[in-house]
């Protein structure tokens, strides 16, 4: 079971915030994401919604707002989302439509624009307190290219069109945007070397995802079933999973992903909920003519009829120089997580399948996002042919991986005719030497 459409969704509604009715914005009065933000330095952090160019502060309006929505708006009063997750769906859909009624041109309540703070000026933090992070592998694209890399004769394991893979990572190293990613150490080994040596990763990378946020707790050695597990997610940001790909090409048999990734995942600020992406469900992913079927713990019809999600998501690299210059980020993909083997549903129904228990806060990545053509492909190994086929930029420099300097920046957005664009912000961050 997902979201259902309601007056909040109505794409005829417009905000008293100005920047919030540009057609080409991210943050219409139809998407209104969460995150944590500072209006200025040394305040206390607050929960805040983004509307146009401008942050609402949460617990100042909650004196507008009645019922249900007021009580959600004051457990808003806390340094991150997870004490108004913890109030269930609701709850958060009560606080949506309080917020879309108040913030309306037409009916809303102009008083609330005396708590609003220019988002170009504020502090954004990290949203979440995150307890676990778990990484999926749920683009199959992305499994075949990846797997091409490091095993050239047998790309695709016989397991992955049975199982939606996962890694455990590590939830104390996740920041958010715009905090500096210092370059990881670790052994490497390359192709011509005789043995490993211990130095800085000389093979960077980045993985365009999509996260989600567990908002609904399970308890250990409950089982959720696929057509209820879609409930379990408060919402989603955009998530770059960066990867030192020579560390991990010599770790990674045979237990899998180590320190070739747990040194630093990066999310963006806003939290756009699963209500929010209602317009947006499709189909799930049609699986070609002779895959398997999903076994009967994977399978439920409405969730193959619109567990998908129709969210376009980019990646972006600026070198210093370009900075330096003046140059925009060069655009270096664009894909869709309409083309990911796996649902979302199916991956929690699947993280709790063994009694697993989820917790509030939890973060769940679903791999790199890679479509079937190049252009569409989530990393720069895909992109670059692990190096051997490096991309020119505007300056005349070359990037087969990711050089001390360079600026990483994702962008993610919903768009079909006759709707406002639904956007997710940026995830940006700069690589730092290891020095």
């Amino acid at each position: 079971m997902t979201a259902t459409l309601n007056e909040t969704h109505d794409p005829a509604r417009r905000s008293f915030v100005e920047t919030a009715n540009a057609p080409d914005g991210d943050f219409p009065i139809q998407n209104l994401p969460f995150g944590m933000f500072r209006p200025s330095p040394g305040a206390s952090p607050r929960v805040g919604v983004a509307i146009g160019d401008q942050i609402l502060d949460v617990v100042a309006a909650s004196a507008s707002f009645g019922g249900a929505g007021a009580v959600a708006a004051k457990a808003c009063a806390a340094p991150n989302l997870n004490a108004l997750m913890a109030l269930g769906p609701e709850a958060w859909s009560a606080l949506r439509l309080a917020l879309s009624r108040g913030l309306s041109a037409e009916h809303g309540d102009k008083s609330l624009a005396q708590h609003l703070s220019p988002m170009a000026k504020a502090e954004l933090l990290l949203p979440v307190a995150i307890g676990d992070f778990t990484d999926f592998y749920a683009s199959v694209f992305h499994a075949t290219n990846a797997g091409r890399a490091f095993r050239p004769d047998n790309p695709l394991l016989p397991n992955y069109k049975y199982v939606p893979v996962a890694y455990h990572g590590r939830a104390s190293s996740v920041r958010v945007s715009g905090t500096p990613v210092k370059r990881p150490q670790g052994q490497r080994k390359g192709p011509n070397e005789s043995a490993p040596s211990y130095g800085p990763s000389r093979n960077m990378d980045f993985e365009l995802e999509l996260g989600m946020y567990i908002g609904t707790p399970t308890a250990l050695g409950e089982t959720v079933p696929v057509g209820r597990a879609a409930e379990h997610i408060f919402g989603f940001c955009l998530l770059n999973d960066w990867s030192a790909r020579d560390v991990q090409a010599w770790e990674y048999q045979p237990l899998g992903p180590f320190l070739g990734k747990n040194f630093a995942t990066t999310v963006s600020p806003w939290v756009v909920t699963q209500e929010a992406l209602a317009p947006f469900r499709i189909a799930a992913f049609a699986r070609p003519q002779g895959d398997p079927a999903p076994l009967p713990y994977l399978t439920d019809a409405d969730d193959q009829a619109r567990g998908g999600l129709d969210i376009t998501l980019e990646a972006y690299l600026a070198t210093g120089a370009m900075r330096s210059k003046g140059l925009a980020p060069q655009r270096l993909t664009r894909t869709s997580f309409a083309t990911t083997y796996w649902t979302v549903a199916q991956m929690v129904a699947h993280h709790t399948c063994n009694g697993c228990n989820l917790v509030i806060g939890d973060l769940v990545g679903s791999g790199t996002v890679s479509g079937p053509e190049k252009d569409s492909w989530g990393s720069l190994l895909e992109l670059t042919a692990r190096g051997r086929e490096p991309i020119a930029l505007p300056t005349g420099e070359q990037r087969g991986f990711i050089e001390d300097g360079d600026e990483i920046i994702f962008k993610g957005f919903c768009s079909k005719q006759n709707y406002p664009r639904i956007g997710f912000g940026e995830c940006r961050a700069v690589l730092l030497s290891a020095g």
